[in-house]
């Protein structure tokens, strides 16, 4: 589902909220989730799942599949998304 789907579902959803409302409303829902990430912390929304961080290790021989160069690859943070129970019978009925 795209952000403009979105958007419209919630205004069907809501017909009291308008186009502009209803665009701040997941504008805000997203800076939240980004904001809380980029402090290290955790989002859990009961009911969906959890959005967490996870640390992946630094390499120092990669090698380009490409080239066959060797490249130094730093210590990143990659978010992580773990489905709650609800979510998982949902999908697998």
């Amino acid at each position: 589902m795209s952000r403009p789907q979105l958007i419209k579902k919630l205004i069907k959803k809501n017909p009291s909220l308008n186009q502009k409302d209803s665009e701040e409303v997941v504008d805000i829902f997203c800076t939240c989730i980004q904001q809380a990430l980029i402090d290290k912390r955790n989002i859990e929304l009961r009911g969906f799942g959890s959005f967490f961080l996870r640390k992946i290790k630094e390499k120092y021989s990669a090698r380009n599949p490409k080239t066959g160069e060797l490249i130094y690859v730093p210590e990143k943070n990659r978010v992580r998304f773990r489905a709650s129970k609800k979510l998982k019978e949902l999908i697998n009925k």
